[in-house]
């Protein structure tokens, strides 16, 4: 269904939202990936001008909350490094496989990643692409082809790469040195279509994207969602070692952003609100572990943090019914639950303060809060 709101609210770092606490910037980083020196620049915003507790989002960005000087700010970003691109900063929003090109995958997507963010930049068309409106770069793990982003590709073991529109394969097969061409044209064509669509999916038919594109394979097919990060220990195949690390509810403090920054490795956000340390000898993992942990960084891929999200609620949100963090919060520190089929089943729940139930994963338990506590969302609105 087009929405019927004709300007795009998604913020940025320059078009801020106004929350209920204040100015909300949103920071793109392609492929969620953000150098040291940056991630501190990012928590130095935060502590001078906004609150220390920054937000990881589910598309690999940062936002920082109760911005006062939103000048002050976006100049501190540009100087980072941060914003590239004013007139395209909403645009550039990539998602890509976290682990690629250290760990597992069938190609390495990070170059792509650099590339099509250079081609979104250089196209002034694509300055009109809607704030949500993404797009996906899998390396064939299958980890975030299942996440329905607007358009991606998703790595194949025959050195291929399969085009996807809102998650599904369109049967169209590209060679990888085609694929950043393929999906700025598609992007193209969304902006000159799209009317009031903020996505793919609200177009009644999007057969004009991929004129002259020819299916080698039939179309259809889609990938499970990825709903836990990767975390703890993981080796890379180079011999050293990536950290993963959960954030508990995606709030990430500046203090701990400042301990991350210090580790000065190549770091990731990821889609599922954590963050990945890469390119660390055994030593340094091990040292970063003993102080990353007690600062509240989650390590344990059994860990209830895991399992449970929330929204952002009160008193950020002035739609939200309640501190639904707070609750989810509790949630996990609760005595595990058990019922007449024996212990809870280990399932994610995601805590929203309204019907918006805004930033929901794929497949979770949703429950929206009410002046009577908590309901299950049994359908997506």
């Amino acid at each position: 269904m087009t929405r019927t709101r004709d300007q795009d609210a998604c913020p940025g770092a320059l078009t801020v939202h106004q929350a209920a606490d204040g100015a909300l910037v949103r920071i793109r980083l392609p492929g969620g990936m953000v150098a040291a020196a940056q991630l501190t620049a990012l928590a130095e915003v935060a502590e001078q001008f906004g609150s220390p507790a920054m937000e990881l989002t589910s598309r690999g960005n940062i936002q920082i909350r109760a911005v006062s000087d939103t000048d002050a700010a976006a100049a501190a970003l540009a100087g980072a490094g941060l914003l590239p691109s004013p007139t395209h900063e909403r645009a550039r929003n990539i998602v890509a496989s976290p682990l690629s090109g250290r760990s597992g995958g069938v190609i390495d997507i990070r170059p792509l990643v650099t590339d099509l963010d250079r081609a979104i930049q250089a196209d002034p068309a694509l300055a009109g692409l809607p704030g949500r409106f993404w797009f996906s770069l899998d390396d064939g793990r299958g980890d975030v082809s299942g996440i329905d982003a607007d358009a991606g590709v998703h790595a194949r073991d025959d050195g291929t790469c399969a085009l996807l529109l809102a998650g599904r394969d369109t049967g169209v097969r590209l060679d990888t040195g085609e694929a950043v061409a393929t999906l700025i044209t598609v992007a193209r064509r969304f902006v000159d279509i799209r009317g009031k669509a903020w996505r793919i999916t609200e177009l009644d038919d999007h057969s004009a994207l991929l004129d002259g594109l020819t299916a080698d394979a039939p179309p259809g097919a889609t990938w499970p969602p990825t709903v836990t990060p990767p975390v703890g220990w993981i080796e890379q195949r180079d011999k050293r070692v990536a950290l993963g690390a959960a954030v508990p509810l995606g709030v990430l403090q500046a203090r701990t952003a400042h301990f991350l920054a210090a580790i000065e490795a190549p770091l990731v956000i990821t889609p599922w609100r954590s963050v990945l340390v890469g390119d660390v000898t055994e030593g340094v993992a091990d040292a970063s572990l003993r102080v990353l942990a007690p600062l509240g960084l989650v390590f344990d891929e059994n860990s209830p943090w895991l399992r449970v999200s929330a929204c952002t609620g009160s008193p950020g949100c002035a739609k939200s019914a309640t501190d639904v963090r707070a609750d989810a919060a509790d949630a996990v520190n609760a005595p595990a639950q058990a019922d007449s089929a024996g212990p809870r089943r280990e399932i994610h729940r995601h805590f929203v303060g309204c019907e918006r139930a805004c930033g929901s994963p794929p497949t979770a338990e949703v429950l929206i809060a009410t002046e009577d506590g908590y309901r299950l969302r049994i359908a997506p609105p």
